[in-house]
This record gives C-alpha cells, structure tokens and sequence, in this order.
C-alpha cells in the first residue's frame, strides 16, 4: 500500500477535504493524526477510518498560531515522527472588499496563512533533522486567481504559494518536498461556514459549491498527488483550470471573464 508506514498528520480533519482524506490514507495504510478544533467531530472521523487503532487525535487551533510548538511536541511524540503534514485547515470568505471589516481581513490571515506557516515552521527542524518529509497545503484555485467576495480569501492563499515555494527551494537539499495542492469547488460546508463582512458565517450553500467535486474522489486525487510528490496540482473543473491557463497567457481576458463569473 503506497502510505504503508507513513505517518501523515491532517490538520482540518474533523470535516470536509480534510475528514475525506483521513479515511482514504486510512484505505491505504496510512498512520493518522488527526487535528481540528472540534475534538467530537475528530472522533466521529476517527470511527470512521480503516485502522482506528492507528489513529491518534490532537486539538489544534491554527488562529492561536503563537502556540503551536507544544502542538509539534505533542504529534511527534504519538508514533515518534511525522513523515507528513498536511495543512488543510482554514475558512473562506464570501463578501465584497467594502463590507469587509479589517477584523475578518486579519482573521482569515491569521487562520489560512500564519497558522499553517507557524505550524511547519514548528515541524520543518524534525523533517530537516530526518533529511525527509513532505508538506502538503490546501490552497486554492484562487491562490491563482482572485475572485469577487474572496479578496482575504484569495490574498491567504497566494501568499501560501508564496511561502511554499520559497521553503522548497530552500530545503531541496534537505530532500523536502511540497505539494500545493489547488482544489476548485468541493461539496463541503466550506460555503456555510465561510465569514461575510461582519466576521459571522453565512449560513448557507453556494450553489457552485454544492455542484462541485464530492470530498471521496477529490480526496483520491489528493491522495495520488501526495503519493507522486507533485509540487502544484489542480483538482478542479475544465473551467476553473482554463482560469489558471488563462491567467498566466492572457491575463486581461481573464481579468473580462472574471467580472461576469458566479462565484456563488
């Protein structure tokens, strides 16, 4: 099995992508950790794996990001190592640039951005040390591209692209590897839980996301990009790939499709 003896910590894992992921590394042999703040819903996803015996639950909360060494300690010392780490947790966005308070801007820097960036800094001198190991961060087709009601949103996950990059190419020698992983629309409840203007949730499913890829075959694909080390990937739509073409060839036309787009 191709994650036979790795041990891959999952941040995000009590729902959506992340709770998907978990139970397909679990079909194929995978040692977990699983982290979220909902230490009730981890348990859930807990039952649910392949191999619950070899599946260990720590809380973390990514916003608390001034804090998360004690978390590294606490992962590394469950089976000895993390070969590796997945940062998937994060929220989403959906209101205009004006409406938005700069609370909610800071916010969703501080979760999708400088959580995931203080937790590998944390765990990057163990996979040094190791001279292996492997991060995996859920970023965004709009870590491309940036859309309407996403402005926060789509900044954090550029700046992940940006981050990551930079921590590849110094650690190549380190024999360290990245995989960002870019999905389009997933049917989660990423959309529910996703911050308007005033920093409470909106409630409700977009009807994109709703249509979107279902979490097990997204989590398939993830799996398989993880497995072949890829360093960018894009699992997503005809049309939200042809976004990320777009972008990079003919950025004034995209930047005309962009203002017509439902990104709802």
């Amino acid at each position: 099995m191709p994650f036979n003896n790795k041990v891959v910590w999952i941040t995000g894992a009590s729902s959506g992508i992340g709770k998907a992921l978990a139970i397909e590394l679990s079909h194929q042999k995978a040692t977990l950790i699983l982290s979220s703040r909902n230490k009730t819903e981890l348990e859930l996803v807990k039952s649910e794996c392949n191999n619950s015996s070899e599946v260990k639950i720590i809380t973390v909360d990514l916003e608390n990001y001034t804090n998360l060494q004690p978390k590294v300690d606490e992962a590394l010392a469950c089976f000895g190592r993390v070969d590796v780490l997945v940062n998937n947790g994060g929220i989403s966005q959906r209101s205009l640039v004006k409406d938005t308070q700069v609370s909610v801007d800071k916010r969703i820097m501080d979760i999708n951005y400088l959580g995931t960036v203080a937790l590998s800094k944390a765990i990057l001198p163990h996979f040094i040390e190791n001279k292996s190991g492997q991060f995996v961060v859920t970023t965004s087709i709009v870590g491309k591209i940036g859309t309407p009601l996403r402005s926060s949103y789509a900044a954090s996950k550029h700046a992940l692209h940006g981050f990551f990059d930079s921590l590849r190419a110094e650690n190549h020698k380190n024999n360290i590897v990245v995989t960002l992983v870019c999905p389009g629309f997933v049917n989660t409840n990423v959309s529910k839980n996703a911050l308007i203007g005033d920093g409470s949730s909106q409630g409700k499913m977009d009807v994109a996301t709703e249509n979107g890829i279902h979490p097990d075959h997204f989590a398939k694909l993830m799996a398989k990009a993880i497995r072949k080390k890829k360093e960018e990937v894009y699992i997503a739509g005809a049309k939200e790939k042809l976004g990320v073409f777009a972008k990079r060839f003919f950025p004034k036309l995209l930047s005309i499709m962009i203002r017509k787009l439902s990104v709802t």
